[in-house]
């Protein structure tokens, strides 16, 4: 049996989403080449993370200025033609040709793609993440169900009904994927809902540039006894997308002659992967793009004997399913 190949692709949005997208194939082109089997994009990958932007954020008051901001960033952000009300991957309306793109690109290529996106349905933004499978298309999707910050101003909160794991086999494996974006990975119960399902590979893509965002993910491997793979994107002021209104960011005017400002770095990146007994086996990934690369040749197995001493899963020993209740509204676990 050949190895399952696992990468991560720390690399930051273009300036608009068909560039984006254009990007993407590029990549999972290039890292299919060398074998891979999976790749997981960061989260915001298409549409953008909305990084510096205030979208003019004060409470009580909205002008103009911050509703054509907030126009902006929704015409890169991508539709997916869900039409189920809790975005559970109904896809009755065209869309914008997004998720067909993505399913060729994972046809074509023999990769599955794990793509942080931000969806928008009628005038609504969710930051969410799908999965897209060679042989099936997009099986699963994700929306976020607490966005951090002020990015509630700009995104909806997503149903937890999403938070489903998708089963599926892949170079021969049999995996569970399960996904928990940025800071949701700092929610202990939404954690718990992924290692019930029995999450092998867990897939975190973030916008967190933090040291101390390694740590939070070797502890998920070592909680979880799982896969890991954090993804981030490497970002620099001359790398925002166009809505965003750092003014940094922007070119000034010098004498007739634009004048770029100095390059500044945003986001550092900070990609890395974990494996279920809590050793880095890639990364972390600081200050520059690129892709990070594991070969496993026994997932199962490997997972398996990590959970000898320590299995939170569903009805694992270490999870006291008899003394424990876990209830998520509208999944069934």
């Amino acid at each position: 049996m050949l190895p399952l190949v696992l990468t991560v692709a720390q690399y930051a949005t273009s300036s608009t989403l068909v560039e984006t997208l254009s990007n993407l194939k590029k990549i999972t082109t290039i890292a299919s080449n060398t074998g891979t089997n999976l790749i997981l994009f960061p989260e915001a990958f298409l549409g953008g993370y909305p990084r510096t932007s205030t979208f003019g954020a004060s409470v009580g008051s909205r002008t103009d200025t911050e509703r054509k901001q907030y126009h902006e960033y929704w015409t890169q952000a991508v539709d997916l033609g869900d039409t189920h009300p809790d975005g559970l991957g109904v896809y009755d309306a065209p869309g914008d040709g997004t998720r067909e793109f993505l399913e060729r690109v994972a046809k074509d290529t023999g990769v599955f793609l794990v793509v942080g996106v931000v969806e928008k349905v009628g005038a609504t933004l969710f930051c969410g993440v799908v999965f897209v499978c060679p042989r099936g298309g997009v099986v699963g999707k994700r929306r976020k169900v607490m966005p951090t910050g002020t990015e509630r101003v700009v995104w909806g909160i997503g149903s937890p009904k999403t938070l489903k794991a998708i089963k599926t086999e892949i170079a021969g494996q049999r995996v569970t994927l399960g996904a928990a974006i940025c800071w949701e990975n700092y929610m202990p119960l939404l954690r718990t809902t992924l290692y019930t399902q029995n999450t092998s590979i867990y897939l975190a893509p973030t916008a967190d540039a933090r040291q101390s965002w390694i740590s939070t993910m070797q502890h998920i491997a070592l909680e979880g006894r799982c896969y890991v793979l954090g993804c981030n994107q490497f970002v620099t002021n001359r790398t925002l997308p166009p809505f965003a209104d750092d003014i940094a960011a922007t070119a000034q005017d010098s004498g007739g002659e634009i004048e770029l400002p100095e390059e500044t770095v945003l986001c550092n990146g900070g990609s890395v992967v974990f494996g279920p007994m809590g050793e880095v086996l890639a990364g972390p990934l600081w200050g520059e793009e690129g892709t990070l690369s594991v070969a496993i040749g026994d997932l199962e197995g490997d997972v398996v004997r990590a959970k000898m001493d320590f299995d939170g899963g569903f009805a694992g020993h270490y999870s006291r399913s008899d003394v424990f209740k876990l209830g998520v509204m509208g999944l069934e676990l």
